[in-house]
């Protein structure tokens, strides 16, 4: 192997330092180790490192290149090294996260935030799901924690939960779109005239749910809450959105709550995951979800 991580780290030093005893120093080694150093990569890469007709060795072209990438390596080695280290502590590598998509992202960035201040090493890795995707995600294996899971957890195993909050669903329509001139509450005979806007289901292993959705009723179905808000505002059908969506987009005039004879019931919402393969990243955010006004910034 032509290139290590110490033959690295003494381009590096001689770099920072200026000179070749200046970086032997910095390294707490004699300067013909530096030098010898050098020379043994510059003979296995074939190529010179410095150029060394002035005063002083000044890297080439080819040297900087090295040292550059050289640098990511080095940052790399160091960074895996700290993980090794943390996960030898109780601290997971990564840690694979389920959102439902009615939690904003945007909600669950704040949590991150304040975890990375822990600089526990490990890494984030945040997937938005919909409907049953968010169980899932957790069933399959594709997640370790599953935030916002709402229905029934698969059968099959069992889960430890935790109540997250409770979300409202109610009905909306862009202030143009020809339902908001219907005699309110709305029916369901009424409803079934007009094109709905659904949120597929992410699940891949489980059976997909529907939630809301008519018999004979026109759909339009899209990724995410986010493409449903907007859907909705672009007048293209009409459904349920979470209240505080609906409330934030009637506020801007975007969109109208309408009132139905048949309200959606109010959703349950867990935090979940498969017990015995709890992690100290997993326990701190089972732990940070428990506090009411965590739970509330991620539904509201």
């Amino acid at each position: 192997m032509r290139l290590s991580l110490e033959a690295l780290q003494v381009l590096d030093a001689i770099d920072r330092k200026g000179s070749f005893a200046a970086a032997a120093e910095d390294l707490h080694r004699v300067p013909s180790a530096i030098t010898y150093s050098v020379r043994q990569l510059e003979e296995g890469l074939g190529i010179d490192l410095f150029d060394r007709s002035g005063h002083r060795a000044v890297l080439t072209d080819a040297g900087r290149e090295l040292l550059s990438e050289g640098r990511r390596l080095l940052q790399a080695a160091a960074d895996l090294e700290c993980r090794v280290q943390q996960v030898a502590k109780g601290w997971e590598s990564e840690l694979r996260l389920a959102i439902d998509t009615v939690i904003g992202m945007d909600a669950t960035f704040a949590l991150a935030s304040e975890f990375y201040q822990k600089q526990s090493g490990t890494r984030l890795r945040f997937m938005q799901e919909v409907l049953g995707g968010t169980w899932d995600a957790l069933a399959s294996g594709r997640a370790d924690l599953a935030i916002g899971a709402g229905g029934d957890a698969p059968a099959g195993r069992s889960y430890a939960t935790k109540p997250l909050g409770r979300v409202e669903m109610v009905f909306v329509a862009a202030p143009f779109h020809a339902i908001c001139n219907e005699p309110q509450p709305l029916t369901a005979e009424i409803i079934q005239r007009y094109r709905a806007v659904s949120v597929a289901d992410s699940s891949r292993l489980l059976a997909p749910r529907t939630v809301g959705l008519l018999s004979g009723q026109d759909v339009l179905t899209v990724p995410s809450m986010d493409a449903k808000a907007a859907a909705h505002i672009a007048g293209l059908g009409v459904g349920f959105l979470p209240r505080w969506i609906a409330e934030r987009e009637a506020l801007a005039g975007t969109l109208r709550v309408l009132a139905v004879d048949a309200p959606r019931p109010i959703a349950e919402l867990l935090v979940a995951w498969r017990p015995g393969q709890e992690g100290k990243a997993l326990k701190w955010f089972v732990k940070r979800l428990e506090d009411p006004l965590v739970a509330a910034g991620l539904l509201s």
